[in-house]
């Protein structure tokens, strides 16, 4: 059976090797094209890195003569780095400090008492200040380790709580302020002034306190009220103090507890208590007071009672005295009318009033903004500030209730400025200023980051010295240095840059033994691939020409090269003999005489650095100023660098335009030979089968 061939699919008369082989001739332009376009890549790849390394150059040549330039660069060391140290600006006097800390700034930092570890913190709302800072938030109870991760994502910076293990399964609650200083100090309010008090993180604190209204001795009956008040009833009993009492509190020791002990007004009782007239001296003042109303039995019936009897007034009679009898004259006593309405029982009415001097009364309110409530206790505490009255002589107090008692606390002053209502129980430590002593001049500051004592020195205060601290301002000769490495590195990066690619010597890649292998084959890639550029050739003498040049920045200038302070193309000596490294224009140190010109002489550095010869205040000369110009016209934009690139840009774009068409010709090409091949292969395959056929028909008949 003769072998079945479809076109297309089988290869019988090898057309596959003869349309490849004719393909082949054809790829040649396509080929060469494409390596052109990798030559142009890799051209601008070249000139990319001449563009990063003059970049870097030039940004490092501008570091030496810009305002920031490291030789202005100030140095603080302190004697006593663990007490303070210091933080010199580039404007700062060279000098020695004297300081004595006195003390560091501090910040609150409260601890509790020891807390079982599934203590729960109410439900509530607990607010913190920390000086004009205030964290507030509705806290709907939980677990304390819940509440601390609220506080603190609510208090970034002003106020942090934490855990610490204290014994077996106790903690404590640690809350502190981050804001050091006497007027940053921690304050708790609402529930968290609450939750401080029960857990002895804080306490009622007697410091700078004064108080009155804690002595039944100095009352006085309220003054009659002319008119009555909407939550009253007229026919009640006046207010009187007869029956207001101070209930001592005393423990199960029999030790007294006076700062505990309660006022009671009973129902329909009440006070005056009178208000020394100093206290107003201090328009920062604050008056507290804290009350709750505690249920007894109602008066109502025994007042309605009391107004609705009658005496019983018996027969007058008669005297006789022998015959003569005398009757005598019915009383002529007037009563009052009994009233037709009975008095209806009064709750929630217990109400203070501020008495002023011109008989006038204000009624406070309890519910208003200076008041709080205990959500655990429900006392309300008040705050009277005694700039909004003026005028206040005293304070007066009425039990409106006919079933409740109210018991209160005494009146306590404070200096609200101050805020020393509270102490701290367990304090790790109390805000406080910072203290120094600095030319015999004791100074406060609330932070311990002092920048405006010293001119241009920040102070860092740590803790207090032992003894006095010297703080010495010096040149930074370190940071001076390493920026003229780094100059000279970047230079000699560009130097290598430039001889690679516009000479075709190996042994330019052998000299710089500094680089890897990878390196080094990189640069054998791009070796000589300018060569003959002008540019660049001229480029690299121009930079060679600012660096071996003279500047004389002024008559008493001593040091006018960089030659002088151990920086040039033979700076390492090399014995007097030939050495072809050192004419190919790169720079070499002597870091011993580097050294020493930077510790005698760095002004006069500075200034062959970069100087202002025509007296404008610019700089306008110097080796760093020359290299920035002249780089500048390499690297910025529409420079040579750019103009260079822009051309490759060019080329690679019609390149790739010339790739696309030929890879499309060989395509169409390809297309038509297969084509051709294929009805070849058809008729040569039809031919057969015909042959087949008459060998076939001419074996049958055969005789």
């Amino acid at each position: 059976m003769a072998d079945i061939s479809v076109p297309g699919f089988s290869d019988k008369y090898k057309t596959k090797d003869y349309i490849e082989a004719l393909m082949q001739k054809e790829r040649i332009p396509l080929n060469r094209e494409k390596d052109n376009l990798d030559k142009y890549k890799e051209q601008q790849s070249a000139w990319r890195s001449v563009n990063q390394k003059m970049t870097t150059l030039r940004a490092n040549s501008k570091t030496l003569y810009s305002f920031e330039n490291p030789f202005n660069n100030k140095l603080a060391k302190s004697s006593d780095e663990d007490a303070i140290t210091a933080e010199a600006g580039r404007e700062a006097a060279y000098e020695s400090i004297k300081v004595d800390v006195l003390k560091e700034a501090t910040a609150d930092r409260f601890l509790s008492q020891e807390l079982e570890k599934n203590t729960q913190v109410p439900k509530g709302k607990y607010t913190f200040e920390v000086g004009e800072k205030v964290i507030s938030f509705n806290w709907k109870g939980g677990k304390v380790t819940d509440f601390i991760t609220a506080l603190n994502k609510r208090s970034s910076n002003t106020i942090k709580a934490s855990l610490i293990g204290t014994s077996g399964n106790k903690q404590a609650l640690l809350i502190e302020s981050l804001k050091t200083g006497n007027e940053s100090n921690l304050i708790f309010k609402d529930d968290a002034l609450s939750f401080a008090l029960k857990n002895k993180i804080i306490e009622k604190s007697k410091k700078d306190l004064t108080e009155f209204g804690n002595d039944t001795e100095y009352f006085e009956n309220p003054q009659i009220e002319e008119t009555i008040p909407e939550n009253d009833q007229e026919g009640m009993p006046l207010f009187k103090k007869k029956h207001v009492a101070i209930n001592e509190a005393v423990d199960e020791t029999g030790t007294e507890h006076p700062e505990d002990n309660r006022t009671v007004i009973p129902p329909r009782q009440g006070f005056t208590v009178p208000i020394e007239p100093e206290l107003h001296e201090n328009l920062n003042n604050r008056i507290d007071f804290t009350y709750s109303t505690n249920e007894v039995d109602d008066i109502t019936e025994e007042l309605n009672e009391k107004r609705t009897t009658r005496p019983d007034f018996a027969n007058p009679g008669t005297v006789t005295f022998s015959d003569i009898t005398i009757k005598n004259e019915p009383d002529d006593t007037i009563l009052k009318p009994i009233p037709e309405t009975m008095l209806e029982p009064i709750a929630d009415a217990a109400d203070f009033y501020v008495h002023n001097s011109d008989g006038t009364e204000a009624k406070i309110d309890v519910n208003g903004e200076n008041s709080s409530t205990d959500s655990t206790t429900g006392e309300k505490t008040i705050s009277i500030a005694l700039r909004d009255y003026p005028d206040m002589d005293s304070i007066v107090v009425r039990n409106r209730n006919t079933g409740a008692e109210i018991s209160m606390t005494s009146y306590t002053v404070y200096d609200e400025k101050k805020r020393l209502d509270y102490s701290p129980i367990n304090p790790v430590s109390k805000a406080g200023d910072a203290t120094i002593k600095y030319n015999g001049i004791t100074i406060n500051r609330p932070t311990n980051k002092i920048d405006d004592v010293i001119p241009h020195v920040t102070l860092n205060v740590k803790q207090p010295t032992e003894r006095t601290a010297t703080i010495d301002i010096t040149p930074d000769k370190d940071s001076a240095k390493t920026a003229l490495i780094d100059f000279v590195g970047s230079y000699n990066q560009v130097i290598a840059e430039i001889n690679v690619l516009s000479d075709n010597k190996p042994e330019i890649i052998d000299e710089m033994e500094y680089l890897s292998k990878e390196e080094k084959d990189e640069y054998k890639s791009k070796l000589g691939m300018f060569q003959g550029d002008f540019s660049l050739m001229n480029g690299k003498s121009s930079l060679r020409g600012i660096v071996n040049s003279p500047y004389k920045w002024g008559d008493e200038a001593t040091i006018t090269m960089l030659s002088q302070i151990g920086i040039s193309s033979r700076a390492s000596g090399g014995g007097g003999g030939y050495n072809a490294a050192q004419t190919r224009g790169y720079l070499e140190i002597d870091e011993k005489k580097l050294d020493s010109s930077i510790e005698n002489n760095l002004d006069e550095i500075k200034n062959i650095f970069g100087f202002d010869k025509d007296g404008d205040l610019i700089i306008d000369s110097g080796i760093a100023y020359s290299m920035d110009k002249q780089l500048s016209s390499w690297v910025q934009s529409g420079g040579i660098l750019a103009t260079k690139n822009s051309g490759i840009d060019q080329r690679i774009k019609a390149s790739e335009t010339n790739i696309k068409k030929l890879e499309a010709q060989l395509d169409d090409k390809e297309a038509k030979l297969r084509q051709k091949y294929g009805q070849m292969e058809g008729t040569l395959n039809s031919l057969n089968a015909q042959s087949n056929t008459l060998n076939s028909f001419t074996n049958q008949n055969k005789p």
